[in-house]
């Protein structure tokens, strides 16, 4: 499994599934750029550029690629512009699909309180946020997540990085690139990527996860008539941190049913 994090977060997030699912699946995770101890320029189109090359570096093809809410475009352009690399993509609480559609994260606001009074009064106001917010009492999770928002460095937002920034509809190809050929350097269309996907998809999305992100889901799922949609119970925009025993086993029993057995340790 390669595991794509989610925004100010880094890859201890998925320290729960690796801890009870790495005996079943040899599991990949790694700081994106601008996050946790990555002190490069945060940009999604090099992301997917590093996901290749990790996974070729590995010698990884056919596996399952994984990647929550900012993760999830990662996800979504790599596994349509290197079909060889996934058997199946699951998408964990991702934004909405088409580039005009608002944001639901504040982000002109966050970037002000960034430029006007510093890094730890964005981190606070980051903390209240419902995105960054766990309904779970587990305080091994809390203790995570504020590790975790406490790594971010906000260097996106002083850069001015936007996500929609970033996306671009690349020209039509007649034949999917290998997984050896360099990534586009910027995102394609999110309607663009499920139009290519044709793997197996697991959406999912916290029950309280917020309304736009499970619309969104919602929205994705209907995009490919393979796609599985998952309400995760007792959860909100982090399910794998608020739920992690049935996120697991969602994935698990995703996983038995489209990941290859030769893909298996």
């Amino acid at each position: 499994m390669l595991l794509l994090h989610g925004w100010t977060l880094d890859l201890e997030m998925w320290n729960p599934q690796v801890e009870e699912l790495a005996g079943l699946y040899r599991m990949v995770r790694f700081d994106r750029r601008g996050f946790g101890l990555s002190t490069g320029q945060p940009s999604l189109a090099s992301d997917v550029a590093d996901a290749r090359r990790l996974c070729l570096q590995l010698g990884i093809e056919g596996t399952a690629v994984l990647g929550m809410s900012q993760g999830a475009r990662v996800a979504l352009q790599l596994a349509a512009s290197a079909p060889r690399l996934a058997s199946c993509v699951i998408v964990d609480g991702p934004p909405a699909l088409s580039a005009d559609e608002s944001t639901d994260i504040p982000l002109a606001d966050l970037r002000e309180i960034l430029r006007s009074r510093g890094i730890e009064a964005l981190r606070d106001e980051w903390r209240r946020n419902p995105l960054a917010t766990l309904r779970t009492p587990d305080r091994r999770m809390h203790e995570l997540l504020e590790r975790m928002i406490g790594r971010y460095s906000g260097g996106d937002l002083a850069a001015g990085n936007e996500p929609a920034a970033q996306i671009a509809t690349p020209a039509p190809s007649a034949t999917p690139a290998p997984a050896t050929t360099p990534a586009p350097t910027a995102m394609a269309a999110p309607a663009e990527w499920t139009a290519t996907l044709h793997v197996p998809l697991l959406v999912l999305n916290g029950e309280h996860d917020l309304e736009t992100r499970r619309r969104a889901g919602q929205a994705l799922a209907q995009t490919s008539p393979s796609a599985e949609y998952v309400l995760v119970p007792e959860a909100g925009h982090l399910p794998n941190l608020d739920n992690p025993r049935a996120y697991n086993e969602t994935i698990r029993s995703f996983l038995s049913r489209h990941l290859p057995r030769e893909s298996l340790p």
